[in-house]
C-alpha cells in the first residue's frame, strides 16, 4: 500500500489493539486534504452488473501530476474493494486521473494483488470476466439501482431455516407464531461431499414439518452470495470442490420441487436486516451480525432491499499495514477479523487466554464467554476492543449506506459481549461522529425482535402461491 496515504490514529484505541488505523478516519482526512488544496479533480467509480443495474460512487481526488498524486492509489482502491463486497459488480468504470485507473486494472487482475476478487466477482459470482475501464469522469455509467421488496408474509404454515458455519437452527411457524425450534450444531465448512449438505438441510426441514398440519411455504438464509437461490460462493460449501459445486448450486432448487412449495434463499445477513425491520416496525436498517463471520444485510428507507451483495465480510474497515490478513480472500483489516468468532480468536493470545484444543469453533468461543461472564480482565479487553471497531466501522458504514438503525446480533453479542460492543460503539459515535450519533439508533435485538427472530423472518420470504 501506498505510503503517501495518510493514516490516522483514533482517539478511542481498542485495548488490545493499539496498531488499529480505522478506514473512516483516514478517508475522511484524504477528502479534507483534496478540498484544501483546492486543486480536487472528480473520480467516479461505477460498478456494473450482469442484470444492468450499475452503482456509482463519485469523491474527489488530486490531478494527475500533482505532487500528492500517489495518496489517490490506496484511497480509490480501497473504495474499490469496500464497494465490490458492498454492492457487487463484473466491471468496474474508473472514472478519473488515468494512473488511477492503470493502478486498479493492475491490482484487480488474474495476477494481480487482488486476483481473489477478480476470480471471485467475475468467474464465481457473475458468471463473467472481471475487468476495470478507465475513463473520463463525465464518460462513467450514471446509477441505475433496482430494489424490490423482501419477505413480510406471515399467512400459512411455513418452515424457515438459517445455516451457519457452526449450527443450522431451524423453525415451524404458522401464521407468523414460531411452535417449534431446534438447533443442531454442525460444521459444514469441512466437508466436501454436497450429499452431507443436502442430507444435513433436508433433516432440519423435515424436524420442522412434523410440527406443521401442512407446508406451505419454505424460507432460508445462509452465508455467502446467493442468485436466484443459488449459492455462488459461500464458506459453508468452502470445502465442496468446484467440479461438484453445481451440485450444490442446484441443491435448494431441487428441494423446493421435493416439497412441491415456494422456496426462497437469501444471504443471512439480509434475512437479518429483514427481521430487524419487521420487529422496529421502521426502515433504513443495517444488521449485522457477528457469527463465525460477519454478515451484512440494509433495509433501504423504502423498506425494500437492493440486489447488492452487502457482503461485509470482506469490505476493509482497518488501513493498517498490520492489521491481521484473511485466511481466504488474503487482504487485511476486512470486517470478519474484526466483528465475528475470529476476531476474538485472534485477540485471545494478547488477552492472555488459551484457546482450548479439540471441540468445535462454538465450544471454543463458549469458553471464552464464559470467561468474559466471570469478569475475567482479558476476555472483557476483547469485546471492549470489539466495541471500537464498531463504532468506527458503524461511522465507515454510514458513508456508503443511508442509515437509521444499526442491529448488532449474533452469537458473539450474547452475555455481557453485547452490551459492551454496543456501549463502545456509541462512546466512539459520539465523542467522534456526533452528526451520526444524533440519528443512527445502534442497538442489539430487542424481546420482540427476539420473537420475530431470524428464523421467522426467513420464513416470511416466500409469498404463497395463489
Amino acid at each position: 500500500m501506498s505510503e503517501s496515504f495518510r493514516l490516522i490514529e483514533p482517539s478511542h484505541q481498542p485495548p488490545l489493539e493499539p496498531s488499529f488505523r480505522p478506514a473512516v478516519l483516514a478517508n475522511r482526512a484524504f477528502r479534507a486534504e483534496v478540498a484544501a488544496s483546492g486543486a480536487g479533480v472528480p473520480m467516479a467509480l461505477a460498478l456494473e452488473r450482469p442484470d444492468g443495474s450499475v452503482s456509482r460512487y463519485d469523491t474527489m481526488v488530486f490531478p494527475e501530476g500533482h505532487a500528492r498524486a500517489e495518496a489517490n492509489l490506496m484511497y480509490v482502491e480501497r473504495l474499490v474493494k469496500f464497494l465490490l463486497w458492498q454492492r457487487g459488480g463484473h466491471r468496474v468504470y474508473a472514472g478519473g486521473p488515468p494512473s488511477v485507473g492503470q493502478y486498479l486494472a493492475k491490482v484487480y487482475a488474474p495476477d494481480g494483488e487482488r486476483a481473489f476478487d477478480y476470480h471471485f466477482m467475475g468467474e464465481d459470482v457473475y458468471e463473467k470476466t472481471f475487468e476495470v475501464v478507465t475513463c473520463d469522469a463525465k464518460d462513467a455509467p450514471a446509477e441505475q439501482e433496482t430494489t424490490r421488496p423482501l419477505g413480510r408474509h406471515l399467512d400459512g404454515c411455513r418452515i424457515g431455516f438459517d445455516l451457519g458455519a457452526s449450527d443450522r437452527k431451524v423453525s415451524a411457524v404458522i401464521d407468523g407464531e414460531a411452535v417449534y425450534s431446534e438447533e443442531v450444531v454442525w460444521e459444514p465448512r469441512k466437508q466436501d461431499d454436497p450429499s452431507y449438505h443436502y442430507r444435513e438441510v433436508m433433516a432440519a426441514l423435515q424436524s420442522a414439518a412434523k410440527h406443521l398440519p401442512r407446508v406451505d411455504a419454505i424460507g432460508g438464509s445462509s452465508a455467502g452470495v446467493w442468485i436466484n437461490n443459488r449459492p455462488m460462493i459461500a464458506s459453508l460449501f468452502r470445502g465442496v470442490p468446484k467440479d461438484r459445486f453445481d451440485e450444490v448450486r442446484s441443491m435448494f432448487l431441487r428441494i423446493g420441487e421435493e416439497f412441491g412449495v415456494p422456496l426462497d434463499v437469501v444471504n443471512d445477513g439480509e434475512v437479518t436486516a429483514l427481521a430487524g425491520s419487521m420487529s422496529l416496525e421502521d426502515n433504513a436498517v443495517l444488521g449485522i451480525a457477528l457469527g463465525s463471520s460477519e454478515a451484512g444485510g440494509y433495509v433501504t428507507p423504502e423498506g425494500n432491499i437492493t440486489s447488492w451483495l452487502n457482503e461485509l465480510a470482506f469490505a476493509p474497515i482497518d488501513y493498517s499495514p498490520t492489521a491481521p490478513v484473511d485466511e481466504w480472500s488474503g487482504d487485511r483489516g476486512v470486517g470478519a477479523l474484526y466483528f465475528s468468532q475470529q476476531c476474538v480468536f485472534r485477540l485471545a493470545p494478547a488477552a492472555g487466554i488459551t484457546l482450548p484444543e479439540g471441540g468445535t469453533d462454538a465450544d471454543r468461543l463458549k469458553a471464552v464467554q464464559e470467561l468474559l461472564e466471570s469478569g475475567h480482565e482479558g476476555a472483557t479487553k476483547i469485546w471492549q476492543s470489539m466495541g471500537v471497531y464498531m463504532g468506527y466501522g458503524i461511522a465507515h458504514y454510514a458513508d456508503f449506506y443511508e442509515l437509521r438503525h444499526v442491529l448488532v446480533l449474533g452469537r458473539c453479542t450474547s452475555g455481557r459481549g453485547g452490551d459492551l460492543i454496543v456501549r463502545g460503539a456509541m462512546e466512539v459515535l459520539r465523542d467522534e461522529f456526533p452528526e451520526i450519533a444524533s440519528h443512527v439508533n445502534v442497538q442489539l435485538p430487542d424481546e420482540k425482535a427476539r420473537r420475530v427472530g431470524q428464523s421467522i423472518a426467513a420464513a416470511s420470504l416466500p409469498a404463497l402461491k395463489k
